[in-house]
């Protein structure tokens, strides 16, 4: 199957919590991170999902905020560090590549987020993602 989502991670599933109606699963990437997605139980059994699982996390480019340093204080579960590679601006809205442990991911963010944030190639940055916005797939 072909997406449209670049941004795709590999990792292994290192556990499952599961609630009522919905289960977190953080999943293992490269260099020792961990990403957490928030997902249905349904999608979990419909996954065969369990502790060793190979998956894929996916998370839309415009689902991806980025940060210039530590962020505290904020629910937001998934912070990956890394370093912008590439930034392409359009009249309104930017892409920028980050180079994280795992791979690479794309953030769509404005124009205006990437002059005041002072992005350029190199710079340090933080990506975060919320849960329920990354998305699982059996690899």
């Amino acid at each position: 199957m072909s997406l449209s989502i670049r941004n795709q991670i590999a990792g292994t599933v290192a556990s499952v919590s599961a609630g009522e109606a919905m289960a977190t699963v953080k999943v293992r990437i490269d260099g020792g991170r961990h990403l957490t997605a928030a997902i249905t139980l349904e999608a979990v059994k419909d996954l065969g999902l369990a502790e060793g699982s190979t998956v894929r996390a996916l998370v839309k480019s415009t689902e991806v905020s980025l940060a210039t340093g530590p962020v505290t204080g904020l629910s937001i579960r998934n912070r990956l560090p890394g370093t912008v590679t590439a930034i392409a601006l359009g009249g309104a809205m930017a892409s920028v590549k980050i180079k994280v442990d795992g791979g690479e991911l794309t953030a769509a963010i404005t124009r205006d987020a990437v002059t005041e944030l002072g992005l350029k190639a190199g710079s340090a940055v933080v990506a975060l993602m919320k849960s329920t916005e990354v998305s699982l797939t059996a690899a």
